[in-house]
């Protein structure tokens, strides 16, 4: 397992250099392409020319998102640049997720079956804390709970939430039943961790 940390410490270690050496082409290339886009250089130059068969072909759909939501075109080279460094920033924190599982995983099974018994508590609690908070954010939107995105984190918490609600009071007009069973997750995993 040491060889797949190294591994995986390498790996991210290049995408974090490669990633900021390509955010900085794009950052270049989505200024230029601006600066063409606003007159502020000659649009039917021959640089401008190979902006327009090059680099906009890989604007163009964030372009075309802004107008049908009614934006400025012209502001579609910033977009992608902050389409861009947010894949990075998640992609790269996926990978620190993964590596830092992967590490915990190798601690907790080097201690036989209780490390086995506190991998499986420590994920399934950690899954179901992701789903609390998933949906508490999500109910800010109101999105429909049929969407696909969302019904994991209703079937992973009503059980838990449903109960709650026939006893606790709404605070002011908000539900706490989260709040309540996200504590009432820490206590149980604790709970349950202490038995081996």
């Amino acid at each position: 397992m040491s060889a797949l940390l190294y591994g995986l410490n390498y790996l991210i270690a290049a995408l974090r250099g490669g990633f900021f050496a390509f955010a900085l082409a794009v950052a270049l290339f989505c200024a230029l392409d601006w600066m063409v886009r606003t007159r502020r250089l000659n649009p039917f130059g021959a640089f401008a020319g190979f902006l327009r068969t090059n680099i906009r072909p890989f604007i163009a759909p964030v372009e075309r998102r802004i107008v049908r939501a009614g934006g400025n075109p012209a502001a579609a080279p910033w977009w992608t640049l902050v389409a861009v460094i947010l894949a990075g920033i998640l992609l790269l924190s996926l990978l620190d997720f993964v590596r830092e599982q992967v590490a915990i995983a190798t601690a907790l099974m080097a201690g036989g079956p209780s490390g086995a018994y506190r991998l499986v508590l420590a994920w399934t609690f950690g899954l179901l804390r992701l789903a609390l908070v998933v949906r508490v954010l999500l109910s800010w939107v109101r999105p429909s709970p049929f969407a696909w995105y969302v019904r994991w984190s209703y079937a992973l918490t009503e059980w838990m939430l449903h109960p709650l609600r026939g006893f606790i009071p709404l605070v002011m007009m908000v539900d706490v039943t989260p709040i309540v069973a996200y504590l009432v997750l820490g206590l149980g995993q604790s709970f349950l961790m202490r038995l081996v």
